[in-house]
């Protein structure tokens, strides 16, 4: 598999990026981070709008900067699209003008084959003779990423394309970003400090901290290691990947297969076999010795625990093994001492409720 291979290091005085990174070649790599981790500025790299002193990328085997050999492509040369937090659409053109505005740099006619295609994906071919003033936020934000896929690019860049939206309009457009997820062929890497929308989009997780690579690997993976700050958090969950198997529509309830067993979810009205994720959170899962007989609870999975951390106060956060899937599960140090739970053990889990991505 085609890789990227990113090797950036800048200087600003008061703060530098220092990162060395591979990344898969296909789904959404998300930088994750807070404020001032450097991942826009590592975006920007990406792009070229940012000359790192000290720089190599390399995309689809061919190298857009290398300082070395004083190796730099600029921006323009760059088959990349870019979508800002700000939609930045030309106000005095229409949506379908502000689309066809990159196609004079496409030299066929594969460009407008794959905007048509981008049109029916984004769900915008109502919105093509409108002016951008007339558009919501989402609206505004779907043309914008319809407009940087209309250049045909190698990857896409996407810097917090929703962190101008209100709630509302970010559930709007959130299945559309869904949807290219599972429908682009060309990279992803998409910027963001909302753990909502890692679960919702990640294939591959990149945390950042202070301008340094924190951790980068598989989104299930990288959200489940108890030695990074997600484990910690209160908003601490872990998204699997899940199958429709079987409706029960006299309780209202689907029942949804995984590696390692089934889960019952809330009526999801989509065709068997179709596949979805669901975030658990740790906050939902308790651990009990012995498989309960009698409990309201319907998911109740074996399990086996396969590392433990303590903090500093009164939590305890637990990783646990169901079939070939991580799971994490906040509970007190002191249930942690009553149950004597140790690293390998074998238990039961009770899954008090889920969150349906898409």
């Amino acid at each position: 598999m085609t890789l990227i291979k990113a090797r950036f290091g800048l200087n600003y005085g008061d703060f530098s990026l220092d990162v060395d990174l591979t990344l898969p070649s296909t789904g959404v790599s998300v930088l994750f981070g807070h404020s001032g981790s450097g991942k826009t500025t590592l975006l920007r790299c990406i792009a070229g709008l940012e000359h790192a002193a000290q720089g190599y990328l390399e995309i689809n085997g061919r190298v857009w900067q290398d300082s070395e050999r004083k190796v730099f492509l600029p921006t323009y040369k760059r088959p990349l699209g870019y979508v800002f937090q700000e939609a930045n659409l030309f106000s005095h053109l229409t949506v379908l003008a502000n689309l066809h505005y990159g196609l004079k740099r496409i030299k066929n006619n594969l460009g407008l084959i794959k905007l048509n295609q981008t049109i029916d994906l984004l769900g915008i071919g109502h919105l093509l003779a409108r002016m951008p003033s007339t558009l919501s936020g989402g609206e505004r934000q779907r043309v914008a990423i319809a407009r940087a896929l209309a250049l045909n690019p190698e990857i896409l860049l996407m810097d917090e394309p929703l962190a101008s939206l209100d709630f509302k309009r970010k559930q709007e457009i959130l299945p559309y970003l869904s949807r290219l997820h599972q429908q682009l062929d060309i990279p992803v890497v998409y910027v963001t400090h909302s753990q909502q929308e890692v679960a919702q989009l990640a294939d591959t997780l990149v945390i950042l901290e202070e301008g340094r690579l924190l951790a980068a690997g598989p989104l299930a993976e990288t959200q489940s290691r108890l030695d990074l700050p997600l484990a910690q958090d209160r908003e601490a969950a872990t998204v699997w990947q899940v199958s429709i198997a079987e409706h029960e529509r006299a309780y209202h309830l689907t029942r949804v297969t995984f590696d390692g067993g089934s889960l019952s979810l809330p009526l999801i009205d989509v065709p068997i076999a179709t596949a979805l994720r669901v975030q658990i959170y740790a906050r939902d899962v308790s651990i009990t010795l012995v498989e309960p007989s009698a409990t309201s609870i319907l998911n109740v999975l074996p399990a086996l625990i396969s590392e433990i951390t303590e903090g500093r106060d009164s939590q305890a956060v637990v990783q646990l093994l169901i079939g070939q899937q991580l799971l994490l599960a906040h509970i007190t140090r002191k249930s942690l001492s009553l149950l004597g739970l140790k690293i390998g053990m074998s238990v039961f889990v009770q899954i008090k409720g889920t969150s349906i991505l898409n």
